[in-house]
């Protein structure tokens, strides 16, 4: 007893030491909208977001019916899912040019569990209907196990927050993700088919579905509608010209043609107006119910049938996402975080879609539609084009990129993300198991002693180890503290002991200071680095970027030639001078460039 008392009041303390700030830190951190929105510029954003929330809107309309058709539900399910995810992602989402919505890859594991539980053969698909909605019997049964499988994925990603396994993200390298959502792209492209080709065909799913797909189409091409493919490939056409259009003049014209709307509506009209699906056969999405029934509870007692789906959906949908929205931080260099209101606007506008506008999504055609889903996949698609730089930097990561695409496509997108994962590590373990991981470093022997000022306004950093998508997010970390300035010489001697960076005393430069007129440099010595990545040599190209916008130039110091390629593919010293073979050529030409009366030196080979 005495013990559990002290522990409590220990607890208690702790407790009670939290002060307000550190709650309003932890609410900032975890619910965006607090810190955003109280800053939003109403008069500079509001024009520019309602009208990316109108875009929004048709793409989300558009991918929400098709998704659901893909998920194996009802179309209007689909219009529910476009609505609620974007509002939450609005308030606690940190992307700003990411919404969340209906999503291809998730759709395709959700529909697995779907025909597996309620397939279309079931004997209780009736004809009735509940209350004014009029959904069947059957789709409420299968919107129930979907819903189930969405349920437990969201239950599964708040117990990763909760137990901080976000962390983990380190694992997931870009090549990985890379040919993850392209496989999976290829997967939706796949689905799309029939509807393209105005086929009916069954459910295939498991090992090898996709090839399946394609057997089945080859064998019953005489099923193929004419009318369908005719469509389908006008659609196409203008989708692909107007966006490529959209792209190479869009500083010209100032605005972004709404193509998918265009389309979408002249393609309603017509199929209106010329009855397409009774005279040409015309698939189409049919009737869909005005307003939004009652939220339901989904079927708990399916909950255990359908854990691995639910698993990858948590997996995978948290994957693409954070790969998103970082690939979108990066591209516009903002720090993850705030601004989400052009998804309250999408929202706004889906609800009015729902209830007045949905008896005009009864005619838009189905090959129509899937024209739209593929041509909006352009961005995965084209990521095939990455092979190039990963061949181009390290092979290792073109094969990685390879072996998960094939996986993808022959299993599944969670197969293959866990796949590529396992791969990535063991081929990172095999080549730490050959690479030279030790260097001699001399170091002055009264290290411990030297006094700041005996360092000048340069730092000179040994990296002692390969430099790849295991290290490279702790590599970035410890530059960024060698490069603050440490108060104490006791300070700065413990970097010493540190796995990647161990400072070097200046004293081998015969003492010379250089007079960089308030600049730092950090000069890197390279010659450890025995082997690197992609992720690797991007995330050091990055640092060097981030430390010059912060004051400090760096320089290299025996860099082999590849690690030089790669840099410079990377665009890192494309157009200067920062590749030294020694450290007093990169010092002199620090005196050269900035130091008093350096008129009179010569230059040393570089």
């Amino acid at each position: 007893m005495p013990c559990r008392k002290r522990y409590v009041s220990m607890l208690f303390k702790q407790i009670s030491s939290i002060g307000c700030s550190e709650i309003k830190a932890w609410c900032l951190g975890r619910i965006p909208i607090l810190e955003w929105a109280h800053k939003y510029n109403l008069r500079q954003n509001l024009i520019p977001d309602c009208i990316s929330g109108t875009m929004l809107t048709v793409h989300q309309v558009a991918h929400g019916l098709a998704f659901a058709v893909m998920s194996s539900v009802h179309p209007m399910f689909g219009l529910y899912g476009s609505v609620f995810p974007p509002l939450i992602y609005a308030i606690f989402g940190m992307g700003r040019h990411v919404s969340t919505g209906t999503f291809a890859i998730t759709s395709l594991i959700s529909a697995s569990a779907v025909e597996r539980l309620v397939p279309w053969n079931n004997g209780t698909a009736t004809n009735g209907s509940l209350g004014d909605m009029a959904i069947s019997d059957f789709e409420m049964q299968r919107i129930g196990v979907a819903a189930a499988v969405t349920f437990l994925g969201g239950v599964i990603q708040m117990s990763m927050s909760l137990l901080q396994l976000g962390c983990v993200t380190f694992l997931l390298s870009e090549p990985v993700v890379s040919a993850m959502t392209t496989g999976a792209a290829t997967h939706v492209v796949t689905s799309q088919v029939k509807f393209l080709l105005g086929m009916k065909m069954p459910y295939i799913s498991g090992p090898l579905g996709m090839f399946y797909i394609y057997i089945y189409v080859f064998k019953n091409i005489n099923m193929i509608q004419v009318s369908a493919l005719l469509l389908s490939l006008l659609s196409l056409t203008v989708l692909i010209l107007t966006k490529e259009l959209n792209e190479k003049y869009k500083k010209q014209i100032k605005f972004v043609i709404p193509i998918d709307l265009i389309l979408m509506s002249v393609t309603t009209l017509a199929c209106y107006f010329a009855n397409m699906e009774e005279d040409y056969s015309i698939e189409v999405i049919g009737f869909i119910p005005k307003g939004i029934p009652l939220p339901q509870a989904p079927t708990m007692d399916v909950l255990h049938q359908v854990v691995v789906e639910a698993f990858s959906v948590a997996l995978v949908g948290y994957t693409v996402s954070i790969y998103l929205a970082y690939n979108s931080a990066r591209r516009f260099k903002y720090s993850v975080s705030e601004n989400q209101v052009a998804c309250l606007v999408s929202c706004f506008l889906v609800l009015l879609v729902i209830y007045f506008l949905v008896p005009l999504l009864y005619w838009i055609p189905m090959c129509v539609l899937a024209s739209v889903i593929i041509v909006g996949l352009k961005g995965m698609l084209r990521q095939f084009q990455d092979l190039k730089k990963y061949w181009n930097v390290d092979k290792f990561d073109w094969v990685i990129w390879i072996c998960t695409y094939v996986v993808t496509i022959c299993f599944a997108a969670n197969i293959g993300l866990l796949f590529g994962v396992v791969f990535n590590i063991a081929v990172g373990v095999f080549r730490l198991t050959k690479a030279r991981t030790l260097q001699l470093v001399h170091l002055n022997e009264d290290f411990s002693s030297t006094s700041e000022e005996d360092y000048g306004d340069y730092k000179v950093i040994s990296i002692d180890s390969p430099l790849l998508f295991l290290t490279a997010k702790k590599f970035c970390s410890d530059i960024q503290k060698v490069n603050q300035k440490p108060s104490t010489a006791k300070e700065s001697n413990q970097h010493n002991g540190d796995i990647l960076l161990i400072p070097v005393s200046n004293e081998s430069c015969g003492g010379m200071s250089p007079y960089r007129g308030g600049r730092k440099t950090l000069i890197l010595n390279c010659k450890g680095i025995s082997f690197f990545d992609f992720t690797g040599v991007s995330s050091l190209s990055q640092i060097c970027s981030d430390l010059k916008k912060q004051g400090t130039d760096v320089m290299f110091l025996g860099c082999c030639e590849s690690l030089r390629k790669s840099l410079h593919y990377c665009n890192c010293g494309a157009d200067e001078q920062i590749f030294f073979n020694s450290l007093k050529s990169a010092l002199h030409v620090i005196k050269k460039d900035h130091g008093p009366n350096s008129e009179g030196l010569e230059s040393p080979d570089v």
